[in-house]
């Protein structure tokens, strides 16, 4: 057993085998849908969520773990006599890394670090994989940290929604409001910049969209390689499996550390929509 503990929350939704192999632990967010509240990715999964949401009278909303929550998961591995690592969703997209923080100063333990991984889903991913493979070979909870921390700087993430309602409705539209209103035909190109989410640009059809990442992906990663890559969806298996097709022409299978796919979690599910596709990539360097 390594001494630090990784812990995510399940906004990454990391496939288990990650969860299992690299001893990760997950906290859950929660899907507030009328009168009943879900643990996200354990009482609600993706199928369930993405089936009932189209017929749904009232709409569901999202709120964080609570610091109660995140004392008592902390309290289980101090009393282990393990050092702990809290990765988290962007503090500018949820409070929940407001929630770590609180429940380690409630806590007074030197031995926890909280990291905003100023993204979420599969770009929060890539920082919990490096940090747990070098805990699982030994090293400490500060040398942990700067592995992350380096992962973090170097992580992107482009998407494409199907309508930018979803974000609006939930608030986290960030800078992407200038694409309000836009054509029905135009496709919005977004990404993640500071932990917020912004407008990259719009073309005009899905197809010509998912092109556009690749493309800026391409031009991004150059000769950084090896490289992290996640492609993450919402009910858009065929897209997802294009632009995994495309870079695997492009690429050998030795450009990769991790390439990891994954269903959006019911909360990113809630605020992205049906029909989103991210294409999530960190470098070297």
């Amino acid at each position: 057993m390594s001494k630090v503990k990784v812990i995510i929350d399940s906004t990454v939704y990391l496939p288990e085998e990650y969860i299992k192999n690299l001893d990760i632990d997950v906290i859950p967010l929660h899907v507030i849908w009328g009168d009943e509240i879900y643990r996200d990715g354990v009482d609600l999964l993706p199928d369930e969520f993405y089936r009932r949401l189209p017929d749904a009278k009232v709409m569901p909303t999202t709120s964080q773990p609570s610091p109660k929550e995140f004392m008592s998961l902390y309290e289980k591995y101090l009393a282990e006599g393990r050092d702990i690592l809290s990765i988290h969703i962007s503090s500018q997209m949820s409070g929940t890394v407001d929630s770590a923080v609180q429940a380690k100063a409630h806590l007074h333990a030197d031995n926890i670090e909280v990291i905003d991984s100023e993204f979420t889903t599969l770009g929060t991913a890539f920082q919990a994989i490096a940090a747990a493979k070098a805990a699982k070979e030994g090293a400490s909870l500060a040398e942990c940290l700067e592995i992350a921390k380096k992962i973090r700087s170097n992580t992107q993430i482009y998407f494409l929604v199907d309508t930018l309602e979803f974000l609006k409705r939930g608030g986290r539209i960030g800078g992407a409001t200038a694409l309000l209103g836009s054509a029905l035909n135009l496709k919005p190109i977004l990404y993640v910049k500071e932990g917020k989410i912004e407008a990259y640009g719009k073309v005009r059809t899905m197809k010509k969209a998912l092109a556009r990442i690749i493309e800026i992906f391409e031009n991004q990663v150059g000769n950084k390689k090896p490289i992290y890559v996640g492609i993450s969806h919402a009910t858009a298996p065929e897209n997802a499996a294009w632009l995994k097709a495309e870079i695997q022409k492009r690429f050998k299978e030795t450009d990769f550390i991790e390439f990891i796919e994954s269903e959006l979690s019911p909360v990113i599910g809630t605020h992205a929509g049906p029909g989103t596709v991210a294409l999530n990539f960190a470098t070297m360097e």
